[in-house]
């Protein structure tokens, strides 16, 4: 990275974590992005103390102290996660064409940020990848020689995308009440109990009882047939579980995963294919949680009263 300098326009998404968010802010400070656009929602009036908090965490922007072109959209009252953030990049992609996107809890190795530049020009106009991830589920298990793999799978925790993607992202699911009867999920995962899965998880997001952007981000990515790419070793660690998240709330063997440097010059794969074996070790893994587990989960949120 010595004689590399990032071109690329660097999404913050941050809320009331100023501990978190000051330690993803030194890592951004690292690579000194020209412009860096920060999305922060209110704080919430029933929560005392958050206003302070969120005042501190938007505060650690004002640290800037390279040539930056600073471009803030922040609101004083909550939106809730999945319209601030939706809406915030929204805003980002009707100012530019393509983004490496943070949230305040998305600590990033500092090879990150070149991995997704470079593989955003890579991509720039192959339709078929909507997403570029920073993370690696596959529990240390290398799944190519190359340097990344190819994914139905998409993730939020650190990631980059192109305004020509982004276009597809529809909140409202309107897709949603074709595709739940039609078996066109059975037949994209190839598992009738993935599907029941996603059908259950899309459900619940397009009825609200799923607060979430990222699902109808993945929803929308599978409507236009859209792959992701995740890296061969994780570049990312979420360092934001616990009882101060607003969504990882419980333990996670995911929580403050190791990162390591990814090695440059990136090595592509001579094809764009799906690598079925990353896939159903992450459906498996990620997402079909044991029943205990999920009861845990909702114990502590409860006992939290968050």
């Amino acid at each position: 990275m010595s004689n590399w300098q990032l071109k690329t326009p660097v999404v913050f998404i941050i809320f009331n974590r100023p501990d978190t968010t000051a330690k993803v802010f030194e890592v951004i400070r690292q690579v000194k992005p020209p412009q860096l656009f920060v999305i922060a929602d209110g704080a919430r009036h029933d929560k005392p103390g958050e206003a302070e908090k969120c005042a501190a965490a938007r505060a650690i922007i004002e640290q800037v102290d390279w040539k930056c072109e600073v471009i803030k959209n922040y609101t004083n009252t909550n939106m809730g996660c999945q319209y601030r953030v939706s809406s915030g990049l929204n805003w980002v992609f009707s100012k530019t064409e393509e983004a490496i996107i943070l949230e305040d809890d998305c600590l990033p190795h500092p090879t990150f940020f070149q991995y997704c530049e470079e593989l955003l020009e890579y991509y720039r106009y192959d339709r078929r990848i909507m997403s570029i991830a920073g993370v690696n589920f596959q529990a240390g298990q290398q799944r190519t020689e190359y340097s990344y793999y190819v994914s139905l799978y998409h993730d939020c925790w650190g990631w980059a995308t192109w305004k020509r993607a982004w276009q597809y992202f529809d909140f409202d699911m309107k897709l949603w009440s074709m595709i739940k009867n039609s078996g066109i999920l059975t037949d994209k995962l190839s598992s009738c109990q993935a599907a029941k899965y996603w059908n259950h998880t899309f459900h619940s997001t397009y009825n609200g009882q799923i607060n979430s952007w990222f699902f109808r981000w993945l929803f929308s990515c599978w409507m236009q047939s859209g792959l992701g790419i995740f890296p061969n070793v994780n570049l990312i660690s979420n360092i934001g579980f616990g009882r101060a998240a607003t969504h990882t709330t419980s333990y996670s063997p995911y929580s403050n995963m190791k990162i390591g440097e990814i090695q440059f010059p990136l090595k592509h794969p001579p094809y764009v294919l799906q690598n079925l074996d990353a896939d159903k070790f992450t459906q498996k893994t990620r997402f079909n949680a044991p029943i205990w587990s999920r009861a845990i989960a909702k114990l502590q949120k409860i006992l939290y009263k968050v």
